[in-house]
């Protein structure tokens, strides 16, 4: 029991090879270690506010909007309010966010959106519909404030699947396929959030050294390892 223990923990495995299943289960067991609780990093107080939050953090940390969206919700925290505002004074206000000009015009688009269907619903087809909310912005209101199960996939969360030999998937879509075949559903709403927190905190994109990793350690393959460590040298 020990041993298992001690596997599921990041115990090096490097040369054993391991179905994508038994990486999943093994993965999970360390992130609910890690974060037994996943905070929403976005700040919101709505499905509206949360849904524009998300649409906002595309090519921007979540730090960056946070530092945005106080003022800009103290202007126009329901669609109703958003509607009434000129395009420009949004752009105003959210103009350190990266894409804000067009971000500015799909806010005010989206308003009237909504006000025109009725206001806020947990549909997919209907946030997917709106202006500046894709497949990942509508999978995380939908599970996030909804309910639903969802795995709302990012470009952070497909390289770290790709890393980790869960998907080689060459787009987020696909990934989100090879990843949902895989971890139980009941864990998507918050395994998403783990994993995001788990490459910020410990797998970045670049300069990382695999071989140290608690997780890629064991889960990437060598030659994973062998190329991303070259990859580093190069840069260097």
């Amino acid at each position: 029991m020990s041993s298992i223990r001690t596997s599921l923990n990041g115990g090096t495995n490097t040369n054993a090879k391991m179905k994508r299943q038994e990486k999943a289960t093994k993965i999970s067991f360390i992130l609910n270690e890690l974060y037994p609780k996943t905070p929403i990093p976005l700040d919101h107080d709505s499905a509206y506010t949360l849904t524009v939050a998300v649409m906002l953090s595309a090519q921007t940390t979540d730090k960056k909007v946070n530092q945005v969206t106080p003022a800009l919700f103290k202007k126009a925290n329901t669609p109703e309010k958003m509607a009434k505002l000129n395009v420009r004074e949004v752009q105003s206000i959210i103009k350190e966010i990266g894409l804000a000009p067009t971000k500015a015009k799909n806010l005010k688009k989206m308003a009237k959106q909504i006000l025109n269907n009725g206001g806020m619903k947990g549909d997919w087809e209907f946030l997917e519909s709106l202006a500046g909310v894709g497949h990942k912005t509508a999978s995380v209101v939908m599970s996030q404030w909804y309910g639903h199960p969802a795995f709302p996939v990012d470009t952070h969360i497909h390289r770290l699947a790709s890393r980790w030999g869960l998907s080689n998937g060459k787009s987020v879509e696909q990934t989100e396929k090879d990843l949902k075949k895989i971890f139980p559903k009941e864990s998507w709403n918050k395994l998403h959030l783990q994993i995001i927190f788990f490459g910020r905190e410990f797998c970045p994109a670049r300069n990382h050294d695999l071989t140290t990793c608690r997780i890629c350690c064991w889960a990437a393959t060598k030659k994973r390892i062998l190329e991303e460590s070259n990859s580093s040298t190069k840069k260097k």
